[in-house]
């Protein structure tokens, strides 16, 4: 074979390489086909996965941390600009899942270089990296779009948008990395959206375009990594007490109003971190190996419909 052949066939999923096993039958009729690996144990046994905007006590990205670990990830890489509590949620996961290597890393999500680099180094250390959940974010311009500047869009942009984009570019290459242990290209890449994303007034201007950005991230370059068995998905939360949303909160339980919180959802609440973060570990896991380029909203039920006023028919 080749040196051109070998490298083309190195760069093409397993599926698409061995097809779907055969399973067998039950008497008369074939057992059920599968791709994953049984989902009563851990759901991300020995891969790899990188998460960035994990310093939040109360933020998804802590709480997927979380939530890999706790399925058997080989390692985690805490990433986040601020690095107040890195610290501390590595000491944490490493004293209730001993067995999983847990790296601290500090840099801007939306410096290539620093992003080129965490990739690089998990791929070195380990020859592989399997997840990569791209959740870094700030909240934007809280006022009306005119009275917004063209620097400040662009900073939200930054942050929001091209960070993204940095970890789908950098982390689809290190995705596409084989060896003994993964003898094909895969992955999962899960970036953070918004319900902002997908419908008006649920964010500002230039929040709401830079998460209408990540999904169209999403889409385009699920199709361009056609054929590698890396995944790209984004996630879409609504109302999610985070450190981003914590004043929202805080202010409902001062006035004795946290009941009102996500009251326009079907399911009339706020959620909790952890409730995205099972999102976030299903799409890194050979569970949903067949969900790509899709933009899954978690929010009650918020982004199906039109808005309507409690009680009265929509």
């Amino acid at each position: 074979m080749s040196a051109v052949a070998k490298r083309r066939l190195e760069a093409v999923s397993q599926q698409l390489v061995e097809g779907m096993p055969d399973a067998g039958k039950f008497e008369d009729i074939p057992r059920i086909r599968t791709v994953a690996p049984d989902s009563v144990g851990p759901r991300v046994k020995d891969k790899v996965v990188i998460v960035t905007g994990v310093n939040s006590p109360a933020g998804i990205g802590r709480a997927s941390a979380h939530q890999y670990a706790h399925n058997g990830a080989k390692a985690v890489y805490l990433c986040d600009y601020a690095s107040t509590h890195l610290a501390t949620h590595k000491r944490e996961i490493e004293a209730l899942y001993p067995g999983v290597d847990v790296h601290v890393r500090q840099f801007d999500a939306a410096d290539e270089s620093a992003v080129k680099a965490v990739v690089d180094e998990a791929v070195a250390s380990y020859g592989r990296l399997d997840v990569f959940f791209a959740n870094a974010g700030i909240v934007g311009q809280n006022k009306l779009f005119t009275d917004v500047s063209g620097e400040e869009f662009a900073a939200t942009l930054r942050t929001n948008t091209v960070g993204v984009f940095l970890a789908v570019k950098y982390a689809s290459i290190g995705m596409k990395v084989t060896s003994a242990a993964k003898p094909y290209p895969s992955g999962s890449i899960i970036c953070t959206a918004s319900v902002a994303g997908l419908r008006s007034n649920a964010g500002s201007t230039d929040y709401s375009a830079s998460k209408a950005a990540v999904v169209s991230i999403a889409q385009t370059c699920a199709y361009q990594l056609a054929g590698t068995g890396i995944r790209v998905n984004a996630i879409c939360p609504g109302l999610i007490e985070t450190g981003m949303t914590q004043k929202v909160f805080d202010a409902a339980r001062a006035r004795g109003t946290e009941r009102k919180v996500g009251q326009l959802n079907p399911l009339q609440r706020g959620a909790v971190a952890d409730e995205v973060a099972r999102v976030a570990l299903f799409l890194g896991s050979d569970e949903s190996s067949y969900v790509n380029g899709q933009a899954w909203a978690v929010c009650g039920g918020l982004s199906a419909g039109h808005p309507f006023v409690p009680g009265k028919l929509a």
